[in-house]
């Protein structure tokens, strides 16, 4: 599924995608069984069943939900003779929404329906129905002690004020140059045998022959990866450029590149080029930026299964803004 690929950014999408789940699933019963109700009216006319006329700020207070969409959902309910309105006798300033003899009449007649539903959630769910309730009951008592868009701006404040390293290879990152590019590799490909190897052991394979790499690191955090590796003498590849994609944006993979070519360029090399596919049409924007030239067939003897971009370094030829 795309959004669990996402991970936390698409949090509110994933619960969207279930709630919406939930409803028609409701609804489907209800139509099954010929209850006069639609599963989104359920918070307003339940509340109003259970604690009597009450005003839009008090309901929504009390279901979670805002002022304004209460009372968009109010006037449906009112228009379909569920709920109307009037003053309040104690205080005349204030409206009161108040169920009708039609809806409690089928309000009454809906406790088998009800009772069918937590059953058969259960049933469909079995466990992970109530470590779901308890979830989302945790989760309401953390956002009331910390609302996540004050937590959310707080770390976006942090993560601009944290510098942007690029630093050399070291053993102690050797797991975060399999991980970064096995991210990109499992989402968009697969990891190929070649792959497997080169990640696999970074020393033997790029480094002994005479290449380098390089990592972003943000604070604590390696948020990416490149790899210059040496094919001959005076011939490089770049490879293997991975960044995390909790943190594209903040111009790790522009500054890893410009590492990379860098270090060609003090090695005094004579040809540098990569392979890429046509489906990463971000990446092959910044590489074209960078002075990489689309070729115009794939590279003979390429290794690579996915490699259907041949790419030579030459900023000579690119035009400039």
């Amino acid at each position: 599924m795309y959004l669990a690929s996402l991970g936390k950014l698409a949090l509110g999408s994933r619960l969207k995608a279930l709630s919406d789940h939930f409803y028609g699933a409701a609804d489907q019963v209800y139509r099954t069984l010929g209850a006069p109700i639609e599963s989104r009216w359920l918070p307003v006319l339940r509340y109003l069943w259970d604690t009597g006329p009450s005003t839009v700020t008090d309901v929504a207070q009390a279901i979670g939900q805002t002022h304004s969409a209460v009372s968009q959902l109010t006037d449906k309910l009112v228009r379909a003779g569920m709920v109307h309105r009037r003053r309040d006798p104690a205080d005349r300033r204030r409206t009161v929404l108040e169920l009708t003899d039609k809806a409690h009449t089928a309000l009454g007649g809906l406790g088998p329906i009800w009772c069918a539903v937590q059953r058969g959630v259960g049933t469909s769910l079995e466990a992970q129905a109530n470590h779901l309730l308890d979830a989302i009951a945790a989760c309401e008592r953390a956002l009331q002690e910390r609302p996540v868009a004050d937590a959310i701006l707080a770390e976006h404040k942090a993560i601009k004020a944290t510098p942007l390293e690029i630093v050399p290879y070291a053993p102690a990152l050797r797991e975060h140059f399999y991980r970064l590019n096995a991210q990109w590799l499992e989402r968009h490909f697969r990891i190929e045998d070649i792959d497997r190897a080169v990640l696999g052991e970074p020393e033997r394979y790029i480094l002994q022959p005479g290449g380098a790499i390089y990592f972003a690191r943000l604070g604590e955090a390696v948020i990416g990866t490149c790899a210059l590796l040496q094919e001959s003498p005076g011939v490089f590849e770049l490879t293997k450029m991975g960044v995390d994609e909790t943190f594209r944006g903040l111009g790790a993979g522009k500054r890893l590149l410009e590492a990379c070519i860098a270090e060609f360029q003090r090695r005094g090399g004579k040809t540098l080029f990569l392979e890429s596919n046509s489906r990463l049409q971000t990446a092959l924007r910044m590489y074209e930026k960078a002075g990489f030239v689309m070729q115009p067939s794939v590279r003979a003897g390429s290794h690579y299964e996915r490699a259907d971009v041949y790419m030579i370094y030459r900023p000579e030829t690119t035009r400039q803004p």
